[in-house]
């Protein structure tokens, strides 16, 4: 099983052949309500852990999307320019871009899905 881990901004990352797949949670997509704009990065741009790679916009509001490790985007889900409420389908699932991991120690600063659960607990 491939472990998920969770930002403080509502942000998932799943490593996966050596990738992560970074997506919104269900948490941010049900405070956000129906999405209908995604603005993803271009292949090949280099973030560091938290900066802002793009935007997510619904009926409510805009938000920034960060990220959760510091990599390149490798890919990005280019189904959600033309349906983003995929996103509301189903969050875990529908990941916004693909990245490397250059370093696997940001991951330690993330949490898990029960320390997550625990954090939106308190929201």
């Amino acid at each position: 099983m491939n472990k998920v881990y969770y930002t403080k901004e509502h942000e998932w990352i799943k490593l996966q052949d050596g990738k992560g797949y970074v997506g919104l949670t269900d948490f941010a997509q049900d405070q956000l309500g129906d999405i209908v704009y995604v603005e993803l990065p271009e292949v090949g741009t280099e973030l560091e852990v938290g900066e802002a790679f793009g935007v997510v916009e619904s009926v409510k509001s805009a938000s920034d999307i960060f990220a959760p490790v510091s990599g390149e985007v490798v890919a990005v889900n280019e189904e959600l320019e033309d349906s983003p409420e995929l996103i509301n389908d189903d969050a875990m699932e529908n990941w916004l871009i693909q990245m490397s991991v250059e370093d696997e120690d940001d991951l330690e600063n993330l949490m898990d899905e029960e320390e997550y659960n625990d954090f939106i607990g308190e929201e």
